[in-house]
């Protein structure tokens, strides 16, 4: 009777220590994909982002620790679109994790599930930074955020069966109340509609059509181009004659050519997250929108 009660007892503690379920392990590219799926996973995701807010996206060294995460990892969430051409495949050799490889079920492209602007006509690689696909940057616009939040819950969903329920409950939560912001954030940005920018850079088409703000001019004379001071002084002239409300660019962005133009012109330059982490304000999916379109209307009240 006592080995019997002792084994009992030893089998309860050696229950009560048994390890949980793992956690499906998810290397994001971009913070915005790190934070959609936290809200998708929650506790049921070990979720880490390749990169933060203050780096430029295009530009990331592919160190030892990425390596590793990558390795270890479930499902790769990026961009797509050639946004991570000069990383990510050499990532994804040095890893040699078929879980993550293109057309396996952990490659997940956020691109894939959306139609994306600015496709060029002629792929013509004088004219810059060009992106074959079109422009990728469509976190600047919450509602392809959405579009793509439903493909990765089921996403989730296919690689970890067992927590479906959750996935999907937990999406439905996210997309009700993301709705509902982007709702308040159209009504709260309203009196963007039509106002005349210049952009650093064009990483804002989605953000524009959302707002329905205008680009007059971009500081760089091809994407990815870094811009003379000869040619930041013809910017002037045609702002001149095609004045703008505000010149925006993203946190990571080398603040030179918006200073230039700030300096000559007193346009007022505004420096927005361009992703989760980007500023202070933009914690998360939420906060970030909010913090982007705060800033530009104190930019137009000035």
């Amino acid at each position: 009777m006592r080995n019997l009660i002792l084994s009992i007892a030893a089998a309860a503690i050696f229950g009560a220590a048994a390890p949980a379920a793992a956690k499906l392990k998810v290397f994001a590219c971009e913070p915005e994909w790190a934070a959609l799926s936290t809200e998708i996973g929650g506790d049921l995701v070990d979720v880490y982002s390749a990169t933060t807010g203050e780096q430029d996206p295009h530009k990331v060294q592919a160190r030892p620790s990425l390596i590793v995460r990558a390795r270890n990892a479930d499902i790769s969430v990026c961009t797509g679109a050639e946004l991570e051409i000069g990383w990510l495949p050499l990532i994804q050799r040095q890893t040699s994790n078929a879980k993550i490889a293109p057309g396996a079920d952990g490659y997940f492209e956020a691109t894939s599930f959306v139609e994306l602007l600015e496709k060029p006509a002629i792929l013509d690689r004088s004219q810059g930074d060009i992106h074959a696909y079109g422009n990728p940057h469509i976190q600047t616009d919450p509602r392809y955020v959405l579009f793509v939040a439903k493909p990765l819950m089921e996403r989730f969903q296919q690689l970890d069966p067992a927590n479906a329920a959750t996935y999907a409950a937990r999406y439905q939560d996210f997309a009700t109340r993301f709705q509902a912001a982007i709702n308040k954030w159209q009504q709260e940005a309203a009196p963007l509609n039509g106002v005349p920018i210049a952009v650093q850079h064009k990483s804002w088409v989605y953000m524009l059509t959302w707002l329905g703000m205008k680009e007059v001019i971009p500081l760089e004379p091809k994407p990815g181009v870094p811009p003379s001071s000869g040619y930041l002084a013809q910017v002037v002239e045609t702002l001149k004659t095609q004045p703008v409300k505000m010149v925006i660019r993203a946190a990571y962005e080398d603040p030179r050519a918006s200073d230039f133009i700030h300096e000559r012109t007193g346009i007022p330059e505004v420096m927005l997250p361009f992703t989760v982490g980007g500023t202070d304000g933009a914690k998360d999916l939420f906060s970030l929108y909010d913090d982007t379109i705060n800033r530009m209307l104190g930019a137009l009240k000035q």
